[in-house]
């Protein structure tokens, strides 16, 4: 069967938003391990500019009180609002996070890290935009994909303006595990919006895949454990940036024994992670389905990375060249546990097609 024009096209711009999605999220990781988060103090624009200083002169004597004055203002009437809708906990951590009043010293080079990664936020927000747009035919071929699409651009603006209050706060804790968790459920849309967009076009299955409820359950449990362990990561980073700041961003190698709790129930969990993951591999590797080894073996082997990364780092000093890979690979396992997931249930209902023409997928 011939794939119609409007499906590739689709196809073609949804794959490109998910690999932008992922190039943010590293360069995202390169802006924490440089310490470029506050390379700008303001957003959308960068101190005041759409583009930003090359050297300090360019720059107001007080630059610092003006835009510590802009970011308190706004974190506190953000605090305030929060208050009124019941969010007491996260409208005090705001009112209290001290850093808040703390502006960095301008430094051109993390001022452009950080220009640099909104310049590419502002881009994928170009691609998701063209994502609604491409599933405009599906409106009646397959509505959800359309909803898929809206909901991605939605809540990839929603995206935005969390950047923005990571900004103005700071880098509070809170605002970045949300903000992390946030770009992993766009990811995970965007991947679902894809392979069902090729629901009608996919080959014809050569074996029927019987489905089983457990081994469903298994790698439903694998991928949301991943999501809650990449969150608990996140928290694992602000430890570190504590402990840096602490130490005057020296003696990197004594930083591990000062990290608590955290840090240990992070390292502990990857261990049950390998274990659940091995077997779930295990279980899709006695399948038929190639399309589901081959995902097997990926996810295998993001493992395999994702663990001597986090070694690396552990045992070796934190190498900032290594932070922005551990927090990449993570979330493209989680990609890939979420894929195959996708992949497993369009199998079995297609099995189920062939063996019960009547039923619908």
């Amino acid at each position: 069967m011939e794939i119609p024009a409007f499906v590739r096209r689709f196809r073609f711009v949804g794959i490109l938003t998910v690999v932008s999605v992922y190039l943010l999220i590293l360069v995202g990781g390169i802006v924490r391990s440089t310490g470029s988060g506050m390379g700008c103090p303001d957003w959308p624009k960068c101190f005041g500019s759409w583009i930003p200083p090359t050297q300090l002169s360019q720059l107001p004597t007080n630059y610092k009180e003006v835009y510590t004055a802009q970011r308190v203002a706004k974190n506190q009437k953000l605090a305030r609002t929060l208050e009124r809708l019941g969010f007491k906990q996260v409208a005090g951590e705001i009112f209290a996070h001290p850093t808040q009043y703390i502006e960095t010293d301008f430094n051109a080079t993390k001022t452009w890290i950080e220009y640099l990664n909104r310049v590419l936020g502002a881009l994928i927000g170009v691609f998701v935009f063209l994502t609604v747009v491409f599933a405009l035919p599906y409106w009646q071929r397959d509505r959800k994909v359309f909803w898929l699409a809206l909901d991605c651009f939605i809540l990839t603006g929603f995206q935005g303006w969390l950047g923005s209050l990571v900004v103005s706060t700071n880098l509070l804790p809170i605002m970045v595990t949300i903000h992390m968790g946030l770009a992993l459920l766009i990811v995970a849309l965007l991947l679902y919006a894809v392979v069902r967009s090729q629901k009608n076009y996919a080959s014809p299955l050569p074996t029927v895949l019987p489905a089983s409820g457990s081994l469903l359950a298994l790698l439903w449990l694998i991928t949301l454990l991943t999501f809650g362990q990449i969150v608990l990561g996140t928290q694992v980073r602000e430890e570190v940036d504590v402990v840096a700041f602490a130490n005057n961003y020296l003696n990197r190698a004594a930083w591990v024994e000062q990290l608590g709790l955290t840090f240990k129930v992070h390292r502990t969990f990857s261990a049950v992670l390998l274990l659940l993951n091995l077997y779930a591999a295990y279980r899709l590797y006695r399948l038929s389905a190639k399309s589901l080894h081959r995902m097997a073996t990926l996810i295998l082997a993001f493992i395999g990375v994702e663990i001597l990364a986090g070694i690396t780092l552990a045992y070796l000093a934190f190498p900032a060249a290594v932070q922005p890979v551990h927090l990449t690979v993570a979330t493209l396992l989680f990609g890939a546990q979420f894929l195959t997931i996708v992949t497993y249930r369009r199998l079995t209902k297609l099995a189920a097609q062939v063996a019960y023409p009547g039923v619908v997928a």
